[in-house]
C-alpha cells in the first residue's frame, strides 16, 4: 500500500467479487493486482465496519477517503507548536533582514524535534496562504482600464552624443479582453503620464467607465486606502473624457493584477526580443514596441479560443464611450495678484499678462494650458492671452488699460494726424508738416497734446488765424501758436518779420575759388 493508490473504480471491481465469494488469489487475477494489495483493501474494509452495499454507493473521491484517510498532519505535535506561533513568525518576516532561513534556525533551537527547514517552509508558506486567499473578479466589458508602468526602462540613443537615454514604459489593458497597450515616455511626470494615457484611449478608440491608476506621484498627491486625494490634472483630464478615476488601495498590487502580469508579458514579449536591437530616438523606440505588442496582442491565449485582439474587437471595442471632438490639454493652476501696472506674473514662464484696471491689487484665479492663458475674478472670465513663453515680456489689450495709459499707449503720428483732422483743416495741415520735420516723433507728441489743448480753449476762427500764420512763418511749435492767441496777433500785428531767403543770382564764388592755389579775380 506504500505505492501509488489503485483506481476507485477498480476498488469497485475489488467490493463486487469480494461480495459474490470469490477468493483473495482469484480477485488478483481477475483484476491484474497483486495478492498482498487485495489483502490489504480487504483489512480495511473488516476494520472500517461498512457494508460493501454502502461503499459501492459512494463516488469515487468519498470512497478514496474511506480507504485512503491521508496522514493527519494537523494531529501531529510540529504543527500544533508552528501554528501557535504563525502569527509571530508572520509579523518578524516584515522586519528588515529576517528571512525565513533565520526563523527556522531560532525556531529549531527552541524546539529541536521540530520540522526540517523544507517542511518548515512548506508549512509556513501554506498557512500565509490561507490567510490571504486570492479571488477571482469577474469584469464587465468596457468597465475598466488598468494602467502601470514598468519597473524598468527601456533604452535609446542619442545620436549626437552617443548617451543611452532611459525611458518609462507606460502598460495598460482592459481587464474584460486583457488587451493592452505599451508606449515608452520620458518620465512619470504627471506631462508624460496624460500624454501616455491619452495615446493609449485614442489606440483603443474610446473610454471606460473607470481609470484604476497605481498610487504613482503624477496619479495620486496622498495615497489613503478609503479616500485618495487625486492629482488635479488627472481629474481635469477624466472630466475631459468623462471617466471615473479609482485608484487601487496603498500597497495591494493585486487589486490590478492582471496589468501587473501584462507587466510581464511586457518584458517577455516587448523587452526581451528588443534587446539587441538600438534605436536612436523615442519615435523610434516607440514604433518597435507598438509592433511588438500588436504581435502580442494577436498571439492565442492558453486555455482559451481566442486571442486578446479579437475578444477585444468582438465583444469590447463597441461598448467604450465615444472620444470627446477636442483633445485635452494639461491645465496649471495659480492665484497671482494683480500689479499696479495691471499685469499679472505667470512664474513658469516668467511672464507678464494683462487684466482690466479695475481688478489692480486684487487676486484673480488663473488657468493656463500649453497654448492659452485664462484669467478669472469674482466666478468670472476677465482676459484670456495666448501663451508666451518669452521671459521677461508683456502681453498686453489695450482695452485693459485706462484711459490715460491707453493714450499712452496711441500715440503715434497717424493718431495725432487723424486727430487733427478731426478739429479743423488748419490743425490737420499743421500737425502733417509738424511731424515732416527731421525729429524723433516722440519729440513732437507733446507739442501736438498742446496744439490740441489751445484748439479747445480758442476761439475757431483766432485758432484757424493762428495755425495759418504758424504755417506761413515755418514755426510749428506750441509756443509760437500760443503767443499769437494770447496776444491776438492773428491779424499780424507786432509779428516778427518773416524771414526771407536770398534771390537766386550769379555772384556765387564756388568751391573752385577756394581750391585755386592762385588767386584769381
Amino acid at each position: 500500500m506504500a505505492g501509488k493508490a489503485k483506481a476507485m473504480s477498480q476498488i469497485k471491481q475489488l467490493l463486487r467479487l469480494h461480495r459474490q465469494g470469490d477468493s483473495i488469489k482469484s480477485i488478483a487475477r481477475t483484476l491484474g493486482i497483486s495478492k498482498n494489495t487485495v489483502k490489504s483493501y480487504l483489512i480495511k474494509l473488516a476494520t472500517g465496519k461498512l457494508p460493501v452495499a454502502e461503499l459501492l454507493a459512494l463516488e469515487d473521491p468519498v470512497l478514496e477517503s474511506k480507504f485512503h484517510a491521508g496522514n493527519p498532519a494537523y494531529k501531529d505535535p510540529r504543527f500544533e507548536h508552528l501554528s501557535d506561533n504563525l502569527e509571530s513568525y508572520r509579523k518578524q518576516l516584515g522586519h528588515v533582514g529576517v528571512t525565513r532561513k533565520l526563523l527556522w534556525e531560532e525556531y529549531i533551537i527552541d524546539y529541536q524535534q521540530g520540522y526540517s527547514y523544507s517542511q518548515f517552509c512548506y508549512h509556513l508558506q501554506q498557512q500565509l496562504l490561507a490567510r490571504r486567499p486570492g479571488m477571482k473578479l469577474q469584469h464587465l466589458a468596457a468597465d475598466k482600464l488598468f494602467v502601470d508602468f514598468a519597473g524598468k526602462p527601456l533604452y535609446y540613443i542619442d545620436h549626437i552624443t552617443g548617451e543611452l537615454i532611459a525611458c518609462q514604459v507606460f502598460v495598460a489593458c482592459l481587464p474584460f479582453s486583457d488587451y493592452s497597450f505599451a508606449i515608452a515616455v520620458p518620465s512619470q511626470r504627471i506631462a508624460d503620464f496624460l500624454y501616455a494615457l491619452e495615446c493609449c484611449l485614442q489606440h483603443i478608440g474610446g473610454t471606460p467607465k473607470v481609470l484604476v491608476p497605481d498610487n504613482l506621484k503624477s496619479a495620486i498627491i496622498k495615497a489613503d486606502r478609503y479616500e485618495p486625494d487625486v492629482n488635479r490634472s488627472l481629474e481635469d483630464f477624466a472630466n475631459h473624457y468623462n471617466i471615473t478615476v479609482v485608484p487601487t488601495r496603498p500597497r495591494k498590487p493585486r487589486d490590478k493584477a492582471l496589468v501587473e502580469n501584462q507587466v510581464k508579458l511586457i518584458y517577455n514579449r516587448v523587452y526581451a526580443r528588443l534587446r539587441n536591437r538600438q534605436f536612436f530616438s523615442l519615435d523610434a523606440l516607440n514604433e518597435a514596441i507598438k509592433g511588438k505588442v500588436k504581435t502580442h496582442n494577436q498571439t492565442r491565449m492558453q486555455q482559451k479560443p481566442w486571442c486578446r485582439e479579437e475578444r477585444f474587437l468582438a465583444a469590447e471595442k463597441h461598448l467604450l464611450g465615444s472620444l470627446p471632438a477636442t483633445t485635452f490639454e494639461v491645465k496649471y493652476y495659480c492665484e497671482p495678484k494683480v500689479a499696479n501696472n495691471n499685469h499679472i506674473y505667470i512664474g513658469r514662464d516668467k511672464h507678464y499678462y494683462s487684466v482690466p484696471f479695475i481688478h489692480v491689487g486684487s487676486r484673480v484665479k488663473v488657468i493656463y494650458t500649453r497654448s492659452m492663458v485664462y484669467v478669472y475674478a469674482r466666478g468670472k472670465q476677465v482676459a484670456v492671452h495666448i501663451r508666451s513663453y518669452q521671459a521677461a515680456g508683456y502681453t498686453t489689450v489695450k482695452e485693459h488699460l485706462n484711459s490715460h495709459h491707453r493714450h499712452y499707449m496711441d500715440r503715434s503720428p497717424a493718431y495725432y494726424i487723424e486727430k487733427a483732422k478731426e478739429k479743423s483743416p488748419e490743425l490737420h495741415l499743421l500737425v502733417q508738416l509738424l511731424f515732416e520735420q527731421p525729429r524723433h516723433p516722440e519729440q513732437l507728441y507733446r507739442t501736438c497734446d498742446g496744439l490740441l489743448r489751445l484748439q479747445k480753449k480758442a476761439p475757431v476762427a483766432a485758432f484757424a488765424k493762428a495755425c495759418e500764420l504758424a504755417i506761413e512763418y515755418r514755426n510749428f511749435s506750441y509756443r509760437f501758436v500760443g503767443r499769437i492767441l494770447q496776444n491776438n496777433m492773428e491779424d499780424h500785428q507786432d509779428l516778427p518779420a518773416k524771414e526771407q531767403s536770398l534771390p537766386i543770382h550769379g555772384n556765387i564764388r564756388g568751391k573752385e575759388y577756394y581750391t585755386q592755389t592762385t588767386i584769381q579775380f
